[in-house]
């Protein structure tokens, strides 16, 4: 039997009359996204889609490095001491990523965007090896999120600095997609983009959004663990995600700030239930970076609900926050 969990709920949410689940869904930031949704028979579903497609396609045109317009990249490429000024949704990311940063001590930091490079996980060209350690000193010399200076939407840049949202953005593309089905009065939806998701309202028949929680490729035969997306989003930082193999080291794609490297902890994934999807994402990128028992103390102590998987000598462990106990059923 899988492990259920089920968000605590002052109301339930009502059950969709006159409907049908009705599914739909298109490709965006190199990974593709899909909608569950009931609807009445007579809804466009092509309009619909296109509705969530142009939200996302903003997304990727304001906070997208592999676009050499977006608004992200015309920042990391800007003069030392310029002003520039960022689409409304753009500050808003990048204001969650900065208190996200503060309140992990820097474990979470959007400035990373030259040492994801350097270690072949952008868009730039890579050589297949680990850099060299001088290049890397420089690079994280050059970076850091107390470096930047956001005033309203206009960002300061002090010099050299490059921006890589990648850790929070698609969890915001995530929202952004709810939000566009919200507009269209859409009250009972599941929408996923490459893996992160947010559910809301309830099924015809009154069950709510089941989805079972990502785990990594090698616990196939771990418990499987299922949760109530009621009004609730997921998201989930694994290094079996995107990485590189080199003499016989893997390089996973989730860069520790401190050092500038790949995360060498044992943790193999972290997956983070919360209210918004981009406060989901930018917490399981944070988490993986920190050791799993400093990152489950971090979980008890901010009231996340946290599910942390890692390697021990037995194999792999997973460690559940307090706040993720309290979902089970």
């Amino acid at each position: 039997m899988p492990r259920v969990l089920v968000p605590a709920l002052t109301t339930p949410p009502a059950r969709p009359v006159g409907g049908s689940v009705r599914a739909f869904g298109g490709a965006t930031m190199g990974a593709t996204w899909s909608v569950k949704a009931v609807l009445p028979a007579t809804t466009d579903l092509s309009a619909l889609e296109a509705m969530v497609q142009r939200a996302l396609d903003a997304v990727v045109a304001q906070m997208s490095p592999w676009e050499p317009l977006s608004d992200l990249s015309r920042y990391n490429r800007s003069p030392a001491g310029s002003w520039t000024t960022l689409p409304p949704a753009t500050a808003t990311v990048l204001r969650r990523a900065l208190e996200v940063a503060e309140q992990t001590n820097g474990a979470f930091d959007p400035t990373l965007g030259a040492l994801t490079d350097l270690w072949g996980f952008g868009p730039r060209p890579f050589s297949g090896s680990p850099p060299e350690a001088a290049d890397i000193a420089t690079l994280k010399e050059a970076g850091g999120w107390k470096r930047l200076t956001l005033d309203g939407d206009t960002l300061f840049q002090p010099g050299a600095l490059r921006l890589d949202l990648n850790g929070i953005a698609k969890g915001f593309g995530v929202d952004q997609a709810a939000a566009a089905l919200d507009r269209a009065k859409v009250t009972s939806y599941l929408v996923e983009v490459g893996g992160e998701l947010r559910g809301v309202g309830a099924k015809p028949d009154g069950q709510p959004w089941w989805v079972e929680l990502e785990r990594p490729p090698t616990a196939n035969d771990a418990e499987k663990t299922v949760v109530a997306l009621h009004d609730l989003s997921v998201a989930t930082s694994g290094d079996y995600r995107r990485f590189f193999d080199h003499d016989g080291r893997r390089y996973a794609h989730t860069l520790d700030p401190a050092t500038g490297a790949p995360t060498t902890n044992p943790t193999v994934s972290v997956t983070v239930l919360a209210q918004d999807c981009m406060s989901a994402d930018a917490w399981a990128t944070a988490l993986t970076v920190m050791p799993p028992d400093v990152a489950l103390a971090f979980a008890a102590e901010h009231d996340l609900a946290v599910l942390i998987v890692s390697r021990s000598a037995n194999g792999l462990e997973e460690r559940l926050s307090p706040a993720l106990r309290a979902m089970l059923d």
